[in-house]
């Protein structure tokens, strides 16, 4: 099920780049991942200059639409990457510094309880090392689309991070890690104060438009996804794809598919959106004990490449997004050479929010992990 790219900018959008079958054993991997409880799986696949696209299962339980790789999903955190993107080239343009205090460009928004906007830099927002407290961890944030059904609920980042600050940071700034949307939230406010922007937009203008990401979207409020995209389910089957993404916003609001979140993330991680130094700064990552390699907001993690003890694992760039309806995850080679990106249309909030798996268990996702990026 492979196609021939017709766009990308590696080369010249509108050049056809050669096709090729899919790396041995990822068609069965993703096949599997449907046999384990997903309804639908959509895959693409790059070594070097050869691409393959592969999906399996349904788009649509109710209609029996099969899932194809163009289709679009929510990416969720993978947001992340673009804002963190946006505030790096902002950074090689000299309008701001990773180490400028969000009270330098938002304040009063972060204060009491504790919490000081002045003790906590850019740097430290993108790299979840603020201390911030996250509220959409708690069930209560999410009572007006769980219990009320309210799938059009608006919060405004504001709202949100009003919320954030009733709390006791979990930690100084610095002095921890912990994974936070409050800190991208922040993030997105620290585009819009130093550009006169909306985040949204600037994502757009700099990167949209340039990549040619064409089925890449940002919505605000909007609750649907609109052209041709998957259906996101709970785990009990029910059809969860109408969900406003407002509490989201620069934390994992965006739309995309498969083959433009790895354009994307090829750019990106190949030096051809940011400076050396900005470059540096993304993909220095934090050291705490109890972290993952997080850089801004990406993180490097290693897939294993065998059985033990003959496992040689390969290094990755992963970003990866988790949210009602819809997992996805971005691999990418240190050396750029080799990419995955893997979506699945099953991802049960309030299964989350109760601290259970909020998807089925797959050893399918794995073993596409493995097929994509190793020998």
């Amino acid at each position: 099920m492979c196609a021939v790219a017709v766009s990308g900018i590696f080369p010249a959008v509108g050049e056809q780049r050669a096709s090729a079958p899919p790396p041995v054993g990822l068609e069965e991997a993703i096949e599997q991942a449907v046999a384990d409880g997903f309804p639908g799986a959509v895959a693409y696949a790059r070594r070097g200059e050869r691409e393959s696209r592969l999906a399996a299962g349904l788009a649509d339980t109710a209609s029996g639409e099969r899932a194809r790789p163009h289709q679009r999903f929510r990416i969720a955190s993978n947001t992340k990457s673009f804002v963190s993107t946006v505030l790096l080239q902002l950074e090689g343009e000299g309008r701001l510094s990773l180490d400028d205090s969000v009270e330098k460009w938002l304040p009063g928004v972060v204060q009491g309880n504790g919490n000081a906007g002045r003790a906590i830099t850019i740097r430290q927002l993108l790299n979840h090392t603020s201390g911030i407290y996250d509220p959409t961890t708690g069930p209560e944030f999410f009572a007006p689309y769980l219990e009320r059904h309210e799938w059009d609920h608006v919060y405004t980042p504001r709202q949100v991070i009003a919320r954030a600050v009733r709390h006791k940071p979990l930690f100084a700034p610095g002095g921890g890690w912990s994974y936070s949307n409050t800190n991208y939230l922040l993030a997105g406010l620290v585009i819009e104060a130093v550009t006169r922007h909306s985040a949204p937009s600037e994502i757009h203008r700099r990167i949209l438009v340039p990549l040619g990401l064409k089925d890449t979207s940002f919505p605000v409020t909007d609750p649907a996804i609109h052209g041709p995209h998957l259906h996101g389910y709970d785990l009990a089957g029910r059809d969860v794809t109408r969900f406003s993404p407002s509490y989201d916003w620069t934390a994992g609001a965006m739309i995309s598919t498969v083959d433009d979140l790895a354009r994307f993330h090829r750019a990106l991680f190949t030096g051809k959106l940011l400076r050396p130094a900005q470059q540096r700064a993304l993909l220095t990552t934090v050291r705490f004990p109890d972290a993952p390699a997080y850089g801004l907001g990406v993180q490097r993690m290693d897939v294993p490449c065998g059985s033990e003890p003959d496992n040689r694992p390969i290094s990755v760039w992963e970003t990866d997004g988790g949210g009602p309806g819809f997992t996805s995850v971005s691999l990418t080679t240190a050396d750029g050479e080799r990419q995955l990106v893997l979506a699945v249309n099953v991802y049960d909030l309030g299964a989350d929010l109760k601290g259970e798996s909020p998807v089925p268990r797959s050893k399918g996702l794995m073993k596409a992990q493995m097929a994509a990026l190793c020998d």
